[in-house]
């Protein structure tokens, strides 16, 4: 298996993978105010969604590698 189709075998599971999954968040720390020795730290989730068309579209080339990317010249 060369390079090429593991490349292709990792756009396609990450694909499926996105998918499935859709989205996912994380905490960021903000630090808003500081006066003096006080200090106001506010935490605010953020949400990344990850649109069908790029997991879609990371199936489809992942695909096309596996099918075309492996091709030997001879």
């Amino acid at each position: 298996m060369n390079v090429t189709r593991v490349i292709g075998l990792i756009l396609i599971v990450a694909g499926i993978a996105a998918l499935g999954v859709g989205g996912f968040s994380y905490t960021k720390e903000t630090h808003k105010a500081k006066i003096g020795p006080i200090e106001l730290a506010i935490k605010e989730k953020q949400e990344v969604n990850i649109p069908i068309w790029a997991g879609v579209a990371a199936i489809v080339v992942g695909g096309a590698l596996l099918v075309f990317g492996g091709g030997r010249k001879g």
